[in-house]
């Protein structure tokens, strides 16, 4: 009796390390693929950026990204869901800076003024995601449809009433939010939309940190310098 006892009391012993070895394999398991799931979001961002939906194919992401193209069609099935999980990934990214720089309980304009500029140092960093938008947007599609709503309206319902804030405050001026807020967004996306041509017609590099500063700050006096005057 007591050897069977001792018996059953071994084999759950071995059955417990045996589970507590198989744990860090499953979470080494798991950060590979988060890391594999990134450089395929990353290649995949670069490809749609170049050459729009439409011409990228997953085979050249996976040249992009050295992976096996079975491996992509594995974490993402279709090309229309990859698209999609790059749209997600990117926005997802604005939103913890966003979070992270613009608290709830700070002034509307000041919120704004860090949002946007967070939006700005994102396009610079990433001069791809600004690519990327404006392949979808140059026409009505389905993706730019998916985008407007899954996306881009949660952000909007989180950037329009500060902007109708600050207006009632009288710190922006009384025009319709939604033109502020795309005047905004063209004005985060000047270095990745004409960085290129500004190189060659001035030698000054869209790459800069010193150049984003120069420009953010001209921007920031332009749109809200009156507040603080």
């Amino acid at each position: 009796m007591a050897s069977r006892s001792a018996s059953a009391a071994g084999k759950r012993s071995e059955s417990g390390a045996s589970q507590g070895a198989g744990r860090p394999r499953r979470r080494a398991e798991q950060q590979r693929a988060k890391v594999t799931r990134s450089t395929i979001l990353s290649a995949a961002l670069a490809e749609f950026a170049e050459k729009g939906f439409e011409a990228a194919s997953i085979r050249g992401i996976a040249e992009r990204a050295g992976v096996q193209h079975p491996l992509i069609t594995y974490h993402y099935p279709t090309k229309d869901a990859l698209w999609q999980a790059v749209a997600e990934s990117t926005f997802a990214r604005i939103r913890e800076e966003w979070d992270a720089q613009a608290p709830e309980d700070a002034d509307p304009v000041e919120r704004l003024r860090a949002e946007y500029q967070a939006l700005f140092r994102h396009t610079v960093a990433f001069p791809d995601f600004h690519r990327f938008m404006r392949q979808e947007a140059a026409t009505d599609n389905p993706r730019l449809r998916w985008v407007a709503d899954t996306v881009l309206r949660p952000l909007l319902d989180r950037l329009l009433p500060q902007i109708e804030a600050a207006q009632e405050q009288g710190k922006l001026p009384r025009v319709e939010p939604m033109l502020f807020h795309y005047m905004m967004v063209s004005l985060t996306a000047t270095l990745s939309e004409f960085g290129p041509e500004m190189q060659v017609t001035s030698d000054l590099s869209p790459d800069s940190a010193g150049v984003a500063d120069e420009y953010w700050r001209l921007v920031d006096a332009m749109v809200f310098g009156a507040v603080d005057r």
